[in-house]
């Protein structure tokens, strides 16, 4: 049984890891033990702090244990493209992990807790318990499927199509950590965010908010968004969930 934390108003587990695999995989003391290693540690992020600066040299990984945090690039022309939204249970910063230098900056959206912790515990975790080597890495393949999915929708998808993937992808992973999330969640985003995730003005994106209400697929009040009509949303976006019917068989077994 995981030992349970106040932070705020929200519960936190030991190790929000371990609650996000342990819905895939049923932990052995130890596994769960090694992750909740990772999460001693905790700081507190106050909403649009930067953790983590592109090409900044780093030597830590973290755990997301509470709020909202996005990972992004800058380009040359000073605009900025959002890659991932980090979500709580997320290993972050993984990506600096085989590179002197940060690839990405992350930053907080929302007030956030984070659980920093030195890279030679996750080498420590790759050398003692393989199973959870392998889904740190079925993570990762997920991961860069989803940003394949969001690449191929900037290229190819319309506007509406790319609001509508975006939607049904922060309400999934939303109800990844609170199953009581069903058609209404919190949005939680500005439309400049939801434009640098997408690729569209801030004008675009109200502009397709609204397109969306008139057809009845969502209504929004108060920052929370209600899915009307998800098949249709679906059906829009040409969406897949990228964290359901996964194939596990080949992992291997615990120690």
């Amino acid at each position: 049984m995981l030992w349970i934390e106040q932070v705020g108003e929200q519960s936190v587990s030991a190790s929000c890891f371990a609650d996000v695999l342990g819905r895939l995989i049923d932990l052995t003391g130890s596994e769960t033990a090694a992750l909740e290693n990772l999460e001693e540690r905790q700081r507190t992020l106050r909403r649009g702090a930067v953790l983590q600066r592109e090409r900044e040299r780093c030597n830590e990984l973290y755990v997301l244990r509470k709020g909202l945090m996005m990972s992004y690039v800058l380009l040359d022309d000073g605009s900025r493209q959002i890659l991932r939204f980090l979500f709580p249970g997320d290993l972050i910063g993984v990506s600096s992990l085989i590179y002197s230098e940060a690839p990405e900056a992350l930053c907080a959206l929302t007030d956030c807790v984070v659980a920093p912790f030195d890279r030679s515990l996750l080498s420590r975790i790759f050398s003692d318990h393989p199973r959870l080597a392998a889904m740190i890495f079925v993570y990762c393949q997920i991961e860069r499927v989803t940003l394949t999915d969001r690449l191929a929708a900037l290229g190819r998808t319309s506007a509406k199509a790319r609001i509508a993937a975006l939607l049904l992808e922060l309400r999934n992973r939303l109800r990844g950590t609170d199953r009581s999330v069903t058609n209404v969640f919190p949005l939680g985003l500005t439309q400049e965010e939801v434009g640098d995730a997408t690729g569209l003005t801030s004008v675009h994106v109200n502009r397709m908010f609204r397109q969306l209400e008139e057809e009845k697929m969502i209504s929004r009040e108060a920052g929370r968004v209600t899915l009307l009509d998800e098949a249709a949303l679906t059906r829009a976006a040409n969406y897949a969930n990228r964290y359901e019917r996964l194939d596990l068989s080949w992992l291997p077994p615990a120690r």
